[in-house]
């Protein structure tokens, strides 16, 4: 079965609405502050940027924000439940940088180098999104130059996860900060 078929499974989008409400909750936003975690991340003005696995939008708006109209964010993620409210909220706040798109993370079927930034936060671990397959994906979809931005929860994985991207090689790490890990292409 294709990731965006388990993404349209009403089952599976009626499992995940109460972990919709918890990302996007206050109490979230007073602990993790999505500005900052951006800037930890160095997002910049007129970048182009794919957020994998967006889910509700914790991150996004505030990523538009910071790209501004010469920037653009591509929002992606397999639940289609979860790609309603990001919509919702990019349309509320009236912003026309933000492409809203429902895709696999391992085949984005994205234009090779043609992204600034990958986010990946919350996302990895994640048994859908093995490593071995989703690196060789952002390699290729970004810039030479690019970078690449992880957000490790549960921070057990804070050990294992930066060291198998480092082993890839296709990456270099540049820093790590409040659990924001940075690398650049190679």
């Amino acid at each position: 079965m294709k990731t965006e078929d388990l993404g349209n499974s009403k089952i599976l989008n009626m499992f995940f609405k109460p972990a919709g409400l918890l990302m996007g909750s206050r109490v979230r936003k007073w602990l993790m502050d999505p500005v900052k975690t951006l800037r930890i991340a160095d997002v910049q003005l007129g970048q182009t940027i794919l957020e994998v696995g967006c889910g509700t939008g914790f991150f996004t708006i505030s990523a538009a924000q910071m790209v501004g109209d010469q920037g653009c964010i591509l929002a992606m993620d397999a639940s289609s439940g979860f790609l309603k409210e990001v919509d919702k909220k990019v349309r509320k706040a009236n912003l026309e940088n933000v492409s809203v798109i429902q895709r696999d993370a391992l085949n984005t079927g994205l234009e090779s180098e043609s992204v600034d930034k990958v986010l990946l936060f919350g996302v990895i671990p994640f048994p859908l999104l093995p490593l071995d397959k989703l690196l060789p994906e952002m390699h290729r979809v970004l810039k030479p130059g690019g970078t690449m931005s992880v957000w490790l929860f549960p921070p057990l994985v804070h050990n294992w996860v930066p060291n198998i991207i480092i082993r890839s090689k296709l990456f270099e790490h540049i820093n790590e900060q409040s659990n924001v890990y940075n690398y650049i292409r190679t």
